[in-house]
Formats: structure tokens, sequence, C-alpha cells
């Protein structure tokens, strides 16, 4: 049996990032406060609690002085005052794409544009871009465009993580009722790579071991991909989740993750697939 790990698998530069400022943190400070969690991913979550980090659910409940952790998702202009205001030691692990899509959606409502979004209603990213302007329209299907009326001058951006052929049917529709439409691409580059290696494993692998927590709205949609091109695709967490009926007659292993998956957690699902296979070769990197 033949395994083939995507290149892009896991953790992408802006989850590594407030993952790794997490840790430093807690080395230098003792603790690090959060408002929710820094990525979906209860095995990071878990050990991030062992080292310091604590979520809580206002900034009333950071202690003045110590540091708050703002998350890779981007944070509501709103809590950047309060925790200015409260002089909270404030560590800033937003993603520096996220940051980037902040600043292109002021910069199309400062043109006098309506403001569409597309993504996932009450994620923690699409929160932290919605909030940058004044009633912007969050949707995240072709049905939520449809129900739209005509509109004159509207500006489009969307959540970093979106499926491009989703994007894609929704600015189909908005084409019929947008008079003037302006359409910024803010998929970030590590999910645009991630997405275009699972389609081709899909096409190339037997089966497909899609890695990543189902909180996770990119590991969700890694596995909807895989899935369409390849129904023996399977999404786990952990080594628990792998049956091994799923690799009988099975040739070739495709392996990839989302990018909030910690590279502890596929490391030991490659090994304990090796072991399922008896594969003694090193596994193949899917550039």
């Amino acid at each position: 049996m033949k395994i083939i790990v995507a290149k892009d698998a896991g953790y992408c530069f802006g989850v590594r990032h407030a993952v790794d400022q997490a840790y430093k943190t807690t080395k230098e400070h003792g603790d690090v406060y959060m408002l929710g969690h820094i990525v979906h991913n209860e095995n990071v979550v878990e050990d991030l609690e062992k080292s310091g980090t604590k979520v809580v659910d206002s900034l009333d409940q950071v202690p003045t002085g110590k540091p708050l952790l703002l998350r890779a998702h981007g944070t509501e202009p709103s809590i950047w005052e309060q925790a200015r205001k409260k002089k909270l030691n404030i560590i800033d692990a937003t993603c520096p794409l996220v940051t980037e899509i902040h600043e292109e959606v002021r910069r199309l409502e400062k043109d006098g544009r309506q403001i569409i979004i597309i993504g996932d209603h009450g994620h923690d990213e699409i929160v932290g871009i919605s909030t940058q302007v004044q009633n912007p329209i969050i949707i995240s299907n072709t049905e939520e465009a449809i129900k739209l009326k005509k509109m004159k001058r509207v500006g489009v951006v969307s959540q970093s993580t979106q499926m491009i052929e989703n994007i894609q049917n929704i600015i189909s529709v908005l084409l019929t009722k947008v008079s003037d439409l302006h359409f910024v691409n803010t998929i970030c580059f590590p999910t645009k790579r991630n997405h275009e290696q699972i389609k081709r494993l899909a096409q190339t692998a037997d089966i497909l071991i899609i890695i990543g927590s189902f909180t996770s709205a990119n590991s969700k949609r890694l596995t909807q991909l895989a899935l369409e091109r390849n129904p023996n695709s399977y999404q786990v967490t952990d080594v628990d989740d792998i049956q091994n009926e799923w690799f009988t007659n099975v040739g070739t292993v495709g392996i990839s993750a989302g990018a909030s998956t910690p590279d502890n957690v596929i490391q030991d699902i490659i090994q304990h697939v090796k072991k399922i296979g008896n594969v003694i070769d090193k596994e193949i990197i899917y550039e």
C-alpha cells in the first residue's frame, strides 16, 4: 500500500503563528486569556489549556495587565477598544490574511458600496469581518443570494476558507441583481492550495483520509470536496476514528488535513495507516 500526503496538509501559517504565540505567552507570563478558543480543534484546545491558556466570555474576566490573545480569526473593533481602555497586555495573533480582508471591506465601504460577505453565519471570522463596516449582508449559499433585492453598488468579499465553487455560484446570482459589483477574491492562498491538492488526490487515491475537527469549517469543506470526487473519503479527528476495514484491497491512501490540525495528530495517523498497510517506505508528499 502506498501513502500520499498532501504537501499543505495541516496548519496554515496564520494558525501556526497564533498557536505559537499562545504557547510563547504562557511560557513568559504563566497564563494567557482568550475570548473563545484559538482554533477549531479539540486536540489543540486541550493542550493549550494544560499549558495555561484560559478561555473567558468577556474582558471583565481578564485581570488588569494580564495578556489577552486576539485570535487568528480576527476580532471586532469594539473588543480592541475595550481591551485598550482596560490597559490589557494585547497579543495580536490575527492572521495577516484576515487583516487584509478587514482592510478590503473597509475600502469597499468607503467607495460607497453595500457590503456583502460570503461565508458561514456566526463563524468567528465572519463576525470579525462584518463588524468592520455598517450593515453588511452575510450570505452562505445561492439560495440566500436569490432572495436579495436588486442593488446598484455592491462590494463583495468572502471568508478566507470558502470554496471557490460556492463563491462562483453566488457571484453568478449577484450579477443578475447588481448594476455595479466589485468582487475581491479573499480566499487565502493556503486554502486554495489545500483545496486543489485534495481535488487531485481524490482522483489519484483509492481512499482519502481528511484529518480535522468536525467543528472546523475548513476541514469539513475539504471532506466535502473529497466526497464529491471520491466516495471513499473519511474525515477523522484522531487515530481512534480510523477503521481497519476501510483499507481492504486498497492500493493508495491519500491523506490531507484541515488548517487547524496539529502536526502531531497528522503524524500519529500517518504512522497508524502505515501499520495497517504494512508500509515501510516513507510516504510520498503530494506537490
